[in-house]
Parts: C-alpha cells; sequence; structure tokens
C-alpha cells in the first residue's frame, strides 16, 4: 500500500511539472498563432497582395546583406565593452602592497623586548636578571618555567619556536642571538 502511495505522489509531481511548463508554451504560441492569423486576415481583407504580406512576415535583417566594414564596427564595439569590463574589474583584482607589516627590528630592541618579556615573568627576579644569567642555574627556574619564557618569547615576537631550537635557549642572550637569526638582522 505505500509503495503504491509512493508512485501515486511520483505520478502527481510528475503531472504538475508538465502541466507547468508545458501550459505556458502552448500559450504563447497559441497567442503568436493568433497574432499572425490576424494580421493575415487584415492584410486580406485590406487587398494586399499575398507576396506582400509574405515579405510582412520575414525577419527585417535575414536578408539583408551587412558590409565588411559595418561587421567590423560592431566587432570592435564589442571589443571595446569587453575591454572596458575588464579594466573596471582589473581595477579591484589588482594585488597591492600594505605596508602594514613588522616594525624594523635591531639587536637593540630586539633586546629590550626580550628583556621586558622576562622582567614581566612572575618568577624571575628582575634585579638577578642580566643576559648572561642561566635561567635555572642562576635565577632558579624549572624546565616548566623555561617552556612558558619560550611561549612568551613566541607571543611577543609572532613565530613559533620549534622544540629542539627551544631547548638550547637557556640565556636570554641566546634568545636574543636566535631571534635575530630568525629575522636576518645583523647589526
Amino acid at each position: 500500500m505505500a509503495s503504491l502511495l509512493r508512485n501515486a505522489r511520483s505520478l502527481t509531481s510528475v503531472a504538475s511539472f508538465v502541466v507547468k511548463t508545458t501550459v505556458p508554451r502552448l500559450s504563447a504560441v497559441a497567442v503568436i498563432r493568433h497574432r499572425h492569423d490576424t494580421s493575415h486576415n487584415c492584410l486580406q481583407r485590406s487587398g494586399l497582395t499575398q507576396q506582400f504580406a509574405h515579405s510582412l512576415s520575414i525577419r527585417k535583417y535575414s536578408t539583408a546583406k551587412i558590409s565588411r566594414v559595418d561587421i567590423e564596427k560592431k566587432v570592435m564595439r564589442v571589443c571595446k565593452a569587453y575591454d572596458k569590463v575588464n579594466a573596471e574589474k582589473s581595477l579591484f583584482s589588482v594585488p597591492r602592497r600594505l605596508y602594514g607589516g613588522k616594525a624594523p627590528m635591531t639587536l637593540d630592541t630586539i633586546q629590550q623586548r626580550v628583556d621586558l618579556v622576562l622582567k614581566l615573568y612572575d618568577k624571575i627576579d628582575p634585579e638577578k636578571l642580566t643576559a648572561d644569567s642561566h635561567f635555572i642555574n642562576d635565577l632558579g627556574l624549572d624546565s616548566l618555567d623555561t617552556v612558558e619564557i619560550v611561549m612568551a618569547i613566541e607571543d611577543e615576537f609572532g613565530f613559533e619556536i620549534p622544540d629542539a631550537d627551544a631547548e638550547r635557549l637557556q640565556r636570554p642572550r641566546d634568545i636574543v642571538q636566535y631571534i635575530a637569526d630568525k629575522e636576518d638582522i645583523v647589526d
């Protein structure tokens, strides 16, 4: 019973599709035929010849010969319009350089930024911090603290430091030298 109901529904949907698509086309054909018939009848009533009536029903440009110059003018007009549209599109698709990149860095600015990050870290005493102080031996930090320092440096400078490189960064001077090498800064 359910399959019969599904078949009936699909049949009605097909029927409604055919009605929706076919009926407007048939009515358009009927309107065109009605216009043709009424204009043909009017011409016969007015006494015009069959040849004249036939010439009116032919499309105006189907028998006209267009010269080569006219064709070239039309093609050039279309090409100019096409070029104008493409020129307008290309104004928006051209890549532009925006100068909103990083600020220029020197070894001094890198040193100042690294010192600021290290001084703001809670477990480091700013009085004991020097460029050559070792994080574990001199400042009393453990390995987890050094990982946190490396993460803070990554956030400050906007790039990731691989774990193999992070293990070698044991002093502020090492961090400054690593960043200078990474950013190709030579002073």
